[in-house]
């Protein structure tokens, strides 16, 4: 397991998305949908299609129902998303489970499924700017600023593959040791969203 392998697991999903480009396409998981690869896979389709709902929302004269029903959208793929992270953490967990913490290991910021979740969004970053990059019908001046956010981009993502391998390297080791909070979002809870309870008890 390493940042390599999670990078083309999320490239193939991009690619597999852009071969119909809709959001209402259904997903065809090639991978085991319990396996870390089949979870990865589902973790950046989801990543993929909540791109392209927030392109589709800002839409300059989109219909307001239309906006509130992608508002929607957003928000349960944004509770799909979390939810999914929180799994592959889970696997981590068990992965490393025989892992021996050391005196003195220390707490990351964040986890390596967290981690990974910037990994994915930057793997579309990438694709969607190449596209810019690509496009034939823009002036030189817009291509020439794309190159260079590429470029910068592409750095990120060396240096976000490198860190995301040590850190699973530190937790191999015990020198770094993973702890898993839930996010307990609450928007989308109907306990403890006051709009919803509050529309409940009327």
């Amino acid at each position: 397991m390493n940042a390599q392998h999670c990078l083309k697991i999320f490239n193939q999903s991009i690619i597999d998305y852009h071969k119909y480009d809709s959001v209402e396409q259904a997903i065809e998981n090639p991978y085991d949908e319990e396996s870390i690869d089949g979870l990865l896979y589902l973790k950046n389709w989801i990543d993929t299609v909540q791109w392209h709902y927030e392109d589709l929302i800002r839409e300059p004269h989109i219909d307001a129902s239309e906006a509130v029903k992608l508002k929607r959208l957003i928000d349960a793929s944004n509770q799909r998303r979390t939810d999914l992270v929180e799994k592959i953490d889970d696997w981590f967990v068990v992965y490393f489970k025989d892992s021996v913490k050391q005196e003195g290991s220390k707490l990351n910021t964040e986890t390596p499924a967290w981690a990974l979740d910037r990994l994915s969004i930057l793997a579309l970053k990438i694709y969607h700017m190449q596209e810019q990059v690509d496009r034939e019908d823009t002036a030189t001046e817009h291509k020439a600023s794309c190159e260079a956010k590429l470029a910068i981009l592409n750095e990120q993502k060396a240096d976000l593959s490198k860190s995301i391998d040590e850190l699973l390297e530190d937790i191999k080791n015990g020198t770094k040791y993973m702890k898993v909070y839930r996010q307990m979002k609450m928007y989308n809870d109907p306990s403890l969203n006051p709009v919803l309870y509050s529309k409940k008890q009327n």
